[in-house]
Parts: C-alpha cells; sequence; structure tokens
C-alpha cells in the first residue's frame, strides 16, 4: 500500500516539459510511481483541476534565527517552498563564543532587520560550534534547510574585538581555515562572505568579513573545495553599482579556487539603469568565459517595501543620506527642516552614484502608511502627490518631509516603483533565460518590518499564468524548483521523478496568487513583521508529510537540515 497518492492533476514535473495528466504515488517519503496509479494509499488527495509539481527551493534566506521560534518558516512554506538555503552574505549565528552573543544579535538586527527583542527572546544561543547550531535545528522543522557558513562568525570566532580592526594574521588565518573545515563536516552548505559597502555591524563598522584581505577570501573558497557536496555565496558592491575588473577577477578566483559554483545577491534589471543592467549580465559571461560559474539571483517579482525616516532602511543607502539620517532623531529634523539640506538630498539621490537605489526617488508617488500625530490624521494610504496639491506645494520632496517631521520621523512609507515600465520588465524575462542568472534573492526571514519577499513564487507563477505571462508556467516551475536543486547539488529533490523525495506542491491555476501585505504581531518580544497569505495553495509535502493544508500549516514537522555531502552532490564550475 501507498503512504499517499495524488490523483487526477496536471503534472508539472519540473525539468521545463509540458504539464501531463498523471497520478503521483508516494512511499516512505519518496515518489515510487507516476501516472496511472490503481494501488491503494493510506491517503488520497484529489488534484483534478489541479497542478502537481515540485515543491520551491529558495536559494537566499535569513530564516537561521526565525526557524527556532517558527520551525515552519511562515510565510515561505505557504507559498509553496519546501527547501531553503541560509546562512547567505557572510551571516551566521555560529560558531560563537558565549561572550560574543550580543554583538551577533546586534550585527543581525543592523544588517538583516531582525529585531533585537525576538533574537534575545526566540533564539536559545544554547551553542558554541556550528555542528551544535545544526543540532538544535534538525528533527525540529517544518521544511528542509540547508545553511553555508558566514565568514563574519568565523571571523569574530577567531579574532574577537579585532575581527573588525584589520586583517588577520597567518595563524589566524589558518584557525579560520580549520573552523571552515569543521563546520562543513558538521554539515555546513559551503561558505558564504560579503565585501558589501552597506554591511555594518551594530555599532556602525563595517562587518568583520569587509577587513578581510584577498587572500583570506580565496584561502576560504579553497578549503570549501575539500568537501563534496559544498558552494559559495558572496555579497558585493557590484550588486549595487555594476561590477568593475576587481570585482570579476575575484569572483572568478574565488569560484576557480573554491572549485565551486558562486552566487550573489542581487540583479535588479531597471530600464533607466541599462548599463549597470548589461554590465552584470556581461561580467557573468567573462567569468564563464574563464573557466568558473557565478551566478547573479533576481527576483521575478516587484517586492514591496516600506520606508521611515526614524530607523535605519534603504534609504540610508542613499549619497550622503546617511550622514544626515545617522544624526540623534532632533538633529537630524532640524537638518531636514532646512532647505538647503533638503536640496541636497533631493540632488544625490537623483545622482549617478545611487545606483540601484534610485528606484527610491518617486518621491511623488509614495504611499503614506501609518502616521502618528495629529497633523496627519487622514493621511493614511494616500499618495504624496496628491497631499501636495491640496496643501500648493510645487515640490512633493518637500511635502513628503514635512509629513515626517510632523511625525516625529515615524511616518511609515511606502514607494512605488519606478522600475515596473513595460522596459524593466522585457528586461526582467530576458535575464530569466540567461544562464549567468537564476530566480531567488527573497530575503525570506530577514528585514521582518520592511519587506516581504517570501510570497514570490506564487506571486510569479500568477503572474505567468494569468498576468502578464512573460514566462510558461512549466518553466516558471523548473526556475523554482530544479534550476536551484542543480546548483546546490541537492539529492533527488527539485523534480517529480520517481526515486526522488516526495516535495511537493499541489495549487489552483486559475487562482494561485499571494495576498496583500499586511503587518501582523507574531515575533517574541511582541514585535511586528510583514506577512502575505497564499492563495490557491491546495497541499505542500515536504519529504511526503502534509505541511500545508487548503492554504494553512498544520503540525508536521518532516523537514530535515540538509547536510553537505549526505544530502548535496558536488557540482563543479563545469556543473558537473
Amino acid at each position: 500500500m501507498l503512504d499517499l497518492v495524488i490523483r487526477g492533476g496536471t503534472l508539472v514535473d519540473g525539468t521545463g516539459a509540458p504539464g501531463r495528466r498523471a497520478d503521483v504515488g508516494v512511499r516512505d517519503g519518496r515518489i515510487v510511481a507516476i501516472g496511472e496509479i490503481t494501488e491503494d494509499a493510506a491517503e488520497t488527495v484529489d488534484a483534478d483541476g489541479m497542478v502537481v509539481c515540485p515543491g520551491f527551493v529558495d536559494p537566499h534566506t535569513h530564516y537561521d534565527a526565525q526557524l527556532f521560534w517558527d520551525p515552519r518558516a511562515t510565510p515561505s512554506n505557504l507559498h509553496g517552498v519546501t527547501s531553503i538555503v541560509a546562512g547567505n552574505c557572510g551571516f551566521t549565528l555560529a560558531p560563537v563564543h558565549p561572550q560574543d552573543v550580543d554583538y551577533l544579535a546586534r550585527m543581525m538586527q543592523k544588517v538583516e532587520g531582525m529585531p533585537l527583542a525576538a533574537l534575545e527572546q526566540g533564539v536559545p544561543w544554547n551553542w558554541t560550534t556550528y555542528a551544535e547550531y545544526l543540532d538544535r535545528l534538525d528533527g525540529n522543522l517544518a521544511v528542509n534547510a540547508a545553511f553555508l557558513v558566514g565568514h563574519c562568525a568565523i571571523r569574530r570566532h577567531v579574532m574577537g574585538e579585532d575581527a573588525t580592526k584589520g586583517e588577520a594574521t597567518e595563524e589566524q588565518l589558518a584557525r579560520m581555515e580549520a573552523l571552515l573545515h569543521e563546520a562543513i563536516e558538521a554539515g555546513g552548505l559551503g561558505f558564504s562572505t560579503t565585501l558589501a559597502r552597506s554591511h555594518s555591524d551594530g555599532a556602525g563598522d563595517p562587518v568583520a568579513s569587509r577587513w578581510a584581505s584577498t587572500e583570506e577570501v580565496l584561502r576560504l573558497c579553497e578549503a570549501v573545495a575539500q568537501h563534496e557536496g559544498t558552494t559559495l555565496e558572496f555579497a558585493s558592491d557590484g550588486s549595487l553599482d555594476g561590477f568593475d575588473e576587481a570585482d570579476i577577477d575575484l569572483m572568478t578566483q574565488m569560484s576557480l579556487r573554491g572549485q565551486r559554483p558562486l552566487n550573489w545577491n542581487v540583479l535588479t534589471p531597471n530600464s533607466a539603469e541599462r548599463d549597470r543592467f548589461d554590465n552584470q549580465l556581461r561580467a557573468m559571461e567573462r567569468v564563464a568565459d574563464a573557466g568558473a560559474k557565478v551566478v547573479g539571483l533576481t527576483m521575478p517579482i516587484i517586492v514591496g517595501m516600506n520606508m521611515s525616516f526614524l530607523n535605519y532602511c534603504a534609504l540610508n543607502m542613499l549619497p550622503d543620506w546617511g550622514d544626515v539620517l545617522g544624526l540623534p532623531v532632533p538633529e537630524r529634523i532640524e537638518k531636514l527642516k532646512d532647505p538647503a539640506v533638503r536640496a541636497m538630498l533631493k540632488e544625490r539621490a537623483a545622482s549617478p552614484d545611487a545606483g540601484v537605489f534610485s528606484r527610491l526617488t518617486g518621491w511623488d508617488t509614495y504611499i503614506i502608511g501609518d502616521t502618528f500625530s495629529e497633523a496627519n490624521d487622514g493621511l493614511k494610504w494616500r499618495r504624496v502627490n496628491e497631499i501636495a496639491a491640496e496643501r500648493g506645494d510645487d515640490d512633493p520632496f518637500d511635502t513628503l518631509l514635512d509629513v515626517v517631521i510632523a511625525d516625529g520621523l515615524r511616518t511609515v512609507l511606502w514607494p512605488s516603483p519606478t522600475d515596473s515600465d513595460d522596459e524593466s520588465w522585457a528586461m526582467r524575462a530576458e535575464s530569466w533565460e540567461h544562464p549567468g542568472i537564476m530566480i531567488g534573492g527573497s530575503d525570506a526571514g530577514a528585514h521582518l518590518d520592511r519587506m516581504c519577499g517570501a510570497p514570490y513564487t506564487t506571486k510569479w507563477l500568477g503572474d505567468s499564468i494569468r498576468g502578464r505571462k512573460l514566462t510558461t508556467m512549466e518553466r516558471a516551475i523548473q526556475q523554482l524548483s530544479d534550476v536551484p536543486a542543480q546548483l546546490f547539488g541537492l539529492r533527488d529533490r527539485g523534480r517529480l521523478v520517481e526515486g526522488y523525495h516526495a516535495d511537493i506542491v499541489v495549487f489552483d491555476p486559475e487562482t494561485v496568487d499571494a495576498g496583500e501585505v499586511y503587518l501582523r504581531a507574531d515575533l517574541p518580544g511582541d514585535e511586528k513583521r510583514l506577512y502575505a497569505d497564499a492563495i490557491g495553495v491546495h497541499r505542500v509535502f515536504v519529504n511526503g508529510v502534509a505541511t500545508v493544508v487548503d492554504g494553512e500549516a498544520v503540525e508536521a514537522l518532516p523537514g530535515i537540515v540538509l547536510r553537505s555531502g549526505r544530502d548535496t552532490r558536488t557540482v563543479t564550475p563545469a556543473g558537473t
């Protein structure tokens, strides 16, 4: 007898092949039959009118902390994600000395927008080694989860406070190599690092990996090459500005010295910056010509995010804005009242130096969210240009700042994207088919009150089937499942074929989508996060066990920690 049979659905197997009518039979967590199945089963799911496809793989998350208070990785699980990769951008919670817990927590608060109260109250911090960290999660997951080993934690563990003061000695580097070997032997998926200028720790200093020499980075990549089923991940300024010769050479050498693919986050197509987009695609081609493999992640949707002049956010990344927004609040307000400062901020935001953050400059189309003063009563969900017209203001940027100042900078702002034009969407579709680009970059588990990237899977499927239709449903499913599974070498995952693990999504193609993003207070410490429900997701199975039924998570926790070598095979730059 089968444990499960899914009958009558349209099977889209993840290979890109056209969908076909087929039943799927599961036993002991594996797919054992596909076709017309007559064998009895302990559980039968009627999938008539539904699509049955592989579970989705999210290649770039920061669920490292959230999984301790939320082992279901919500809301990603509701949107069909069955496997995640965490530990990206050089940021992990292990290894860690007890005296460094506060430093790591405050770093994660700053760089990844995780509320400090949630990190302090929701994470047990009862480990020192990377192996102990993985063991705390194993057996308590509703998704399969792989974890990269973060450069910042390794450096801090070896160098202490000196990790953010300068380069490592040869002895310290040797200890970092040994620590990385130990972490990967315990199951770490590989090595992640960041050199991005936007990554600063809780004290405002560059994070530890930004102090590393090029040789340190490459030596740690070489350590990865000595282990089966490993990979590399990198965050750099090239994702914001475009890649220069030094970036291209570094990425090439990281892949070649590590003998593994390297992925970076994130490509953001924008018709206003076609040169940057072309530069990034050419960079992927140049590293391939050198025998390396570097893959950029890109999101297939526009992820809405909110901003605030009170708390650290993407606005701080605009050129010269950080100097103003980093001032104490009373001084900040006085600066924002100054017409000369306003003119400077507006000019610098529109300058070429803004790079990818120039998409934030549509001041007139900003939507006012929550407000906190009597002066701003009635402004919620209104566009700034409408408010400016009512007030007779010539410049909507001035109106925006006046609203913010009236709230003591607490106003929640929702920028309308400046990159939703037809040409930008055509560029996105172009990138999806480029061999150096892969779908991903949700940042799920991070920036919890600022953005909500987790629903990209269902939102893109809905757009592919009923919206812009810039790709086929079959190709979208392949890019959400098999493509990342292949890059990371996930054993027997990413496709619906006999012998593979039964990570399966059953959804209604007529309705599949993501709901509206809303704020909910369900984090430890009564902290809030942005959230979106799934629409049209009938069932999600992880290792053959239902984790989502009719859009709601159930109690089962059948996920595993995906450990390198055991659960992954080696993928080289040549793809073998």
